[in-house]
């Protein structure tokens, strides 16, 4: 892992022509100044940061203290993670954390692959491939590394120096705390939603619509009753076609697994 070691002037510097690039490009083209390094760095530093955060209200729940839960949940993942689709497989580290929270229907990824699933999402879902589903999805967002990008967007690419730095505490809190609520742009939500798909493809187990089930469900309880992960993943309606048309085309769409791993990792909750 490359390691941050500038001289003050010397980062001052990057920052200024870095920031100078992000300026001639257009917002949302996608232009990312982070290195895959980076991710890695910042996303450890996030994740340490985001664990901190949750363990000390006592929502975090330790991979020690319910081997059953994550033994199930780590096997739902590592199918979508070995599907051949990822770009990142190996090199991110792809850990999954699950919060006790029964109220809030989400999940997250930072960036470099550290995964974070609320107890009341697994709780709302129905069956496994609605969750193997929204896992691709949030995996998409750190492996097409729309995570960082956001975070750069949001911030600046100064600012996320400096927080490899060891500088802006402060900062490091309000960035941990904000990815269960980052908006990402219509095309990322697209691009997510798309490779979830291809994701769930390559598993030649569930069915790669899963993402859809979710959608489909949230949208029939109307608007009264809308999940966490709505609020930051708007448009349920052409999400659900454009989900539905993919897997159609792959063939995909009818297969049917087993919520063995799923129905276990509930019930351990």
């Amino acid at each position: 892992m490359r390691r941050f070691l500038l001289k003050p002037w010397l980062l001052l510097g990057l920052i200024v022509s870095l920031g100078t690039a992000s300026s001639c490009s257009k917002d949302g083209d996608g232009v990312l100044l982070f290195s895959v390094e980076d991710d890695i760095a910042l996303g450890q530093k996030v994740a340490a940061e985001t664990d901190s955060t949750f363990r000390a209200k006592g929502q975090l729940l330790e991979p020690g203290s319910n081997p059953t839960a994550y033994a199930a949940l780590g096997r739902i993942v590592t199918r979508v993670l070995d599907s051949g689709k990822l770009q990142y497989r190996n090199e991110f580290p792809w850990d999954v954390k699950i919060i006790r929270d029964d109220q809030v229907q989400n999940a997250f990824a930072t960036p470099g692959g550290h995964i974070y699933v609320y107890s009341g999402l697994i709780k709302y879902l129905d069956n496994e491939t609605e969750l193997a589903g929204v896992l691709g999805h949030e995996i998409a967002h750190a492996d097409r590394r729309h995570t960082s990008r956001q975070l750069q967007s949001q911030y600046g690419i100064s600012v996320l120096l400096s927080l490899l730095l060891g500088e802006n505490e402060n900062t490091l809190v309000d960035v941990a705390a904000s990815l269960g609520q980052l908006k990402f742009s219509r095309d990322y939500e697209t691009e997510a939603d798309s490779y979830s798909v291809e994701y769930l493809n390559g598993t030649n187990y569930y069915a790669c619509d899963g993402a859809a089930g979710f959608f489909i469900k949230a949208e029939k309880e109307g608007q009264a009753a809308t999940p966490e992960f709505l609020s930051t993943h708007p448009n349920p309606g052409s999400r659900i076609q454009n989900i539905q048309t993919k897997a159609e085309q792959m063939g995909c769409r009818n297969r049917t697994a087993n919520s063995n791993d799923f129905n276990t990792l509930k019930n351990a909750l």
